[in-house]
């Protein structure tokens, strides 16, 4: 299994990237979040791959938070590469957090290629994915963060008013985003 790619941008489009590794020219489908931060010139991807009786297909991401999310939603039934591909250009891991964590059928079904059913679907398999997802991305604050939720969901807020709240807050560490978050939850 090939994990990561490192070599020369050849080509690239929004959808896909050739990159050159030492004479030999790998296509590697991306997303629009990834094509958005790639230069011109030099590229390390971390990479999916698949193999089908028909293609050997790779999937390459910058963010590890992004090939954990995509590897998770194409694991779910119904759900193939091409559909996690477009979640993933749709949402960063972050927002697709918040999302799941507000069990929000509207921005799933926002996802081309996604109706009702489906959506229904992503959200019941993804149910808790949305802590592993935060936790797994580059913010410094997210254990605190997920701290925080933890400590006010044990209060009996809930998850929707406590994620406004908390994205509203600026603290650095889990006490002052509880004390910042609270003064938020009384008024709302």
């Amino acid at each position: 299994m090939i994990v990561g790619i490192n070599g020369n941008i050849v080509y690239k489009e929004p959808t896909f990237v050739h990159v050159d590794v030492q004479g030999v020219v790998y296509e590697v489908f991306i997303s629009l979040h990834t094509f958005s931060a790639l230069g011109n010139d030099e590229v390390k991807l971390f990479t999916t791959q698949i193999i089908r009786e028909d293609a050997q297909l790779f999937f390459g991401f910058l963010d590890m938070a992004e090939k954990k999310m995509f590897a998770r939603l194409i694991k779910i039934n119904g759900v193939g590469p091409k559909v996690a591909m477009a979640i993933c250009s749709t949402y960063t891991p972050s927002q697709f957090a918040t999302v799941i964590n507000n069990k929000d059928m509207n921005g799933v079904k926002k996802v081309p290629g996604i109706g009702p059913k489906s959506a229904g679907r992503i959200l019941v398999e993804l149910n808790g994915f949305d802590v592993e997802l935060v936790s797994s991305g580059e913010a410094p604050n997210s254990l605190a963060f997920n701290q925080a939720t933890e400590a006010l969901e044990s209060l009996g807020f809930k998850k929707d008013k406590i994620s406004k709240a908390l994205s509203a807050c600026s603290g650095e560490d889990t006490a002052s985003l509880v004390k910042e978050a609270l003064k938020l939850l009384q008024t709302i």
